[in-house]
């Protein structure tokens, strides 16, 4: 990553623990007041999905960063000509000093780091990556237990297609999280399984995870309802959690499948605060991508 321009984030295994406790340190001042005026910066978002939560909390970063931003449309591009991503991506280059990107593609990102000069943010590729969600995720964690060392957390839903499962696993790993994963068998991957039921009391944190119809072969052999008893987080699964608990979930959520509407926005509920928290990090990822160090910016 030395080569790459500083800020670059596309994989969380590519910072350091340190590099990431900064990032959240960064977030924690910009919610706490710290203000900063990078009006001369100009950022490009270009997603290739439909995207809420990670498109316009970055939108609502750049804004309240004082960017100015270009916004890419698939359909009015040069891409409908044929222009390949690189080529796409190349041209934004030419005109922005960062660039915050969404695709389907895993690791869309690999033939481009080297050859575009400024910094490229991962907003998600495909089932691979989602620096930015779970570093959201680590500051709800780190809000509510002020540790990452020993926490036990379950991971429950669509293992396979889910990015932030992916980034989630192994960073919480690194951190010292003691973590868990419970799954349909349609929807695992190589790793250990536990039954919800077995683990759901013993766990400080419950994440649920979005069923992903849109990234299945084949759709799953039970209906809705079938799924919500066996694997969701139901009213009696609730009854179940520790005291202290939190419940996660990266949205958007199917309520009624993975959890339980009225469970949503309940007490031990941190799903909307997620998404505050999302525009607090994506601020500090921008800030960390386009100041490269400078505090003349800061304030």
């Amino acid at each position: 990553m030395d080569n790459l321009p500083r800020g670059t984030l596309v994989n969380l295994k590519d910072l350091s623990i340190g590099e990431i406790t900064e990032i959240l340190d960064i977030a924690e001042e910009f919610m706490e007041g710290k203000r900063a005026n990078l009006g001369d910066k100009l950022v490009a978002n270009l997603f290739f999905e439909p995207s809420t939560r990670t498109r316009y909390s970055f939108e609502a970063a750049e804004s309240r960063l004082g960017c100015q931003v270009l916004s890419f449309a698939k359909e009015a591009s040069s891409m409908l000509k044929g222009e390949s991503l690189y080529d796409t991506v190349k041209t934004f280059s030419q005109y922005v000093d960062a660039i915050i990107i969404r695709h389907s593609e895993d690791n869309f990102y690999e033939d481009l780091l080297g050859n575009i000069p400024v910094p490229i943010i991962n907003g998600g590729d495909g089932s691979g990556n989602h620096p930015t969600q779970s570093l959201l995720d680590l500051l709800t964690i780190r809000q509510e237990f002020g540790r990452f060392e020993g926490l036990k957390i379950v991971i429950a839903g669509d293992i396979a297609h889910s990015r932030v499962a992916h980034t989630n696993i192994e960073v919480m790993r690194r951190l010292g999280m003691e973590v868990f994963l419970s799954a349909p068998p349609e929807l695992q991957d190589d790793e250990e399984y536990v039954e919800l039921d077995d683990i759901i009391g013993e766990v400080d944190i419950v994440m649920l995870l979005r069923v992903q119809f849109e990234r299945h072969q084949e759709k799953l052999n039970i209906s809705q309802e079938e799924y919500h008893r066996l694997y969701g987080l139901t009213l009696e699964r609730y009854e179940k959690i520790q005291d202290h608990a939190i419940i996660m979930h990266p949205a958007p959520v199917n309520r009624g499948l993975e959890i339980d509407d009225s469970l949503v926005e309940c007490e031990k509920s941190r799903i909307f605060k997620q998404m505050k928290n999302g525009m607090y990090i994506r601020m500090a990822v921008l800030y960390r991508a386009l100041t490269k160090g400078d505090e003349d910016d800061s304030y």
